[in-house]
């Protein structure tokens, strides 16, 4: 990214310098555009599911940013020779979940490929003063996370035969659930900032507010919650390549205060699918969240920018 050209303009808000989950464009004083795009490989079976899922994704960076998702655009990739029901329900599954959260689909598009791939580009509305940046995490404040943990190493163990029938359940449950309820509690307190965890994992996604806001995040690893089947199936070995790759990438911000198990820290990278809300608040307002819980707190900057304790 440091190569692709910048120029200024007043009215952006939220570009890409900070790794933020989408960008912000001010059109008047009070009104403001949200844009962001995902898209993905099948993880789950059912086709239906898989498009639902896609665009609980695509919408959580918009709620990620404090904003309200308006209308969308479908991304898609499919082989010429696919199965057109299979298609049809990948479609369906998406649209019911852009119905749920009131957001026009307009159009899309699509090329012939023979690895399917699914997804939206997403537009939304939010006012210019209440943008919810990853770069406001303040000293002081507590840590807090609204979803449990372990979609990626639930999907590898899904493919590799080994996880249970109720295990992929509590996970497909946990990614067809909008992140709406989440952000319109998160916006009823001062918050200061918050970021969506998918693919970067826990670790990633911290990492990249705490260098953004100046700070470093203290994280209570117990305070944690895995999706059920998570810890066996990552002590078992079912660790996706992409979390050997966020390992890989954000551990050398990482001060570890206690001894963990080899699964418990792989699950702290394991890449999340329509993933939970990591956000700063006071403490104070931190015990009268439903959606979400405490994990941990925002201090000064230390040595490093994530210490898990």
């Amino acid at each position: 990214m440091k190569t692709v050209p910048r120029w200024a303009n007043e009215n952006v808000l939220v570009g890409f310098d900070t790794a933020d989950d989408a960008g912000v464009y001010k059109l008047t004083a009070e009104l403001a555009l949200v844009q962001t795009l995902d898209f993905f490989t099948p993880i789950v079976d059912d086709p239906w599911t898989f498009g639902a899922i896609a665009a609980v994704n695509s919408l959580s960076d918009v709620y990620a940013m404090g904003g309200t998702p308006i209308s969308s655009l479908s991304i898609l990739a499919y082989p010429a020779t696919g199965d057109l029901d299979d298609l049809a329900a990948i479609l369906k599954g998406g649209a019911e979940k852009m119905r749920e959260a009131n957001c026009s689909i307009l159009g899309g598009h699509s090329v012939n490929d023979p690895e399917i791939k699914f997804g939206y580009s997403v537009t939304g509305t939010v006012h210019p003063a209440r943008v919810k940046a990853n770069a406001g995490a303040r000293a002081g404040d507590a840590l807090v996370f609204t979803k449990r943990i372990g979609t990626g190493v639930i999907s590898t163990a899904l493919k590799r035969g080994m996880a249970r029938d109720a295990d992929v359940a509590a996970a497909t449950e946990s990614m067809l659930t909008l992140n709406r309820a989440a952000c319109e509690e998160m916006l009823r307190f001062d918050v200061g900032g918050c970021t969506d965890v998918t693919g970067f994992g826990l670790i990633g996604h911290a990492r990249e507010m705490a260098i953004a806001s100046g700070v470093t995040l203290e994280i209570e690893v117990d305070a944690l919650r895995f999706l059920p089947g998570a810890v066996e199936y990552a002590r078992a070995g079912a660790v996706p390549a992409g979390l050997k790759n966020n390992r890989e990438f954000a551990e050398c911000a990482v001060e570890t205060a206690r001894e963990l198990s080899r699964e418990i820290e792989d699950l702290l990278y394991d890449p999340q699918t329509a993933g939970g809300l990591l956000y700063t608040l006071p403490e104070a307002d931190a015990a009268q969240l439903t959606e979400a819980w405490r994990v941990g707190r925002v201090t000064a900057r230390g040595e490093r920018a994530i210490r898990l304790i």
